[in-house]
């Protein structure tokens, strides 16, 4: 299960992980109150289950409390096209407005489970506000990859590794230590299938924060999490999986009109391989 971005910060404050102040809305009025609040110059960001808003047109920097006004006019109600929506985009319904960001430094942090070893692996690059796959293909080595076990979480001098590869010295590191535990910590309470930062801002004071964030769930494991069920938007699911998860079925859409009747998941993959290639 996905969830907004400002849901995914909600969950993180919780576990001590520092994020700018900002509020949502489905307002523009509203937007320009919060703005206003924040001390005038905000952020106003789209709020859709997918990445590649700011190319998009849907992340917009507001100096006045006006300009928040106007930046949510033009974002709600749009149809957000990024790389991840496909064509048709996705429609926006609400926004967050945060304080404007003084930004020194811009990093990559995740989480994901590697399954190749069943552990988690915590995953920090100097190369942050990009695409991470962009990353990988370009660069592998500039991604740090530090697996940890889920039943002792993440050790301190596995946080102090990471935040020293990261390039961060003095106060810096001192305060990347207790955000990455935080981090991991909340990635493994909550049956995270993926706990992901981008980008990871380092204030000009030398501040940790967690400018973007993204969270996945484990959808066998939400009956644990009741809470974090409630924040399921269904208007950000395709209809048909939404149908299919009532009978506890697991539907993906695929594009083609020709359908295959199989029994097993490798006898599919493979009917499908040979009738499109």
């Amino acid at each position: 299960m996905k969830v907004h971005e400002y849901q995914a910060k909600e969950i993180l404050r919780r576990y001590g992980v520092t994020t700018p102040k900002g509020h949502v809305t489905d307002s523009p009025e509203e937007a320009r109150k919060i703005a206003k609040d924040l001390g005038g110059k905000a952020v106003v960001k789209a709020q859709i289950h997918a990445g590649g808003r700011g190319k998009g047109g849907g992340v917009k920097l507001a100096k006045t409390p006006d300009e928040a006004f106007e930046a949510a006019q033009k974002i709600i109600g749009m149809q957000l096209v990024t790389h991840q929506t496909g064509p048709e985009g996705r429609k926006v319904k609400k926004v967050l407005v945060e304080e404007a960001a003084d930004i020194a430094q811009e990093l990559y942090l995740g989480i994901t489970l590697d399954r190749a070893i069943g552990k988690p692996v915590l995953m920090a690059s100097k190369f942050g506000g990009m695409e991470i796959e962009e990353v990988a293909h370009r660069d592998p080595s500039a991604i740090l990859k530090e697996p940890f076990d889920a039943i002792a979480g993440l050790q301190p001098f596995q946080a102090r590794k990471v935040a020293y590869a990261l390039g961060l010295t003095g106060d810096t590191h001192k305060k990347a230590v207790p955000f990455l535990l935080a981090l991991a910590k909340a990635y493994v309470e909550t049956d995270c299938s993926l706990a992901e930062i981008n980008p990871l801002m380092i204030t000009g004071q030398g501040d940790v924060v967690a400018l973007d964030a993204k969270m996945n769930f484990d959808d066998n494991a939400l009956f644990r999490h009741l809470d974090i069920k409630e924040y399921r938007d269904l208007d950000e699911e395709d209809p048909l999986e939404v149908e299919a998860s009532k009978f506890n079925l697991n539907y993906i859409k695929l594009d083609g009109n020709v359908g295959c009747m199989v029994n097993g998941a490798g006898l599919a993959m493979s009917t499908m391989d040979i009738i499109q290639y």
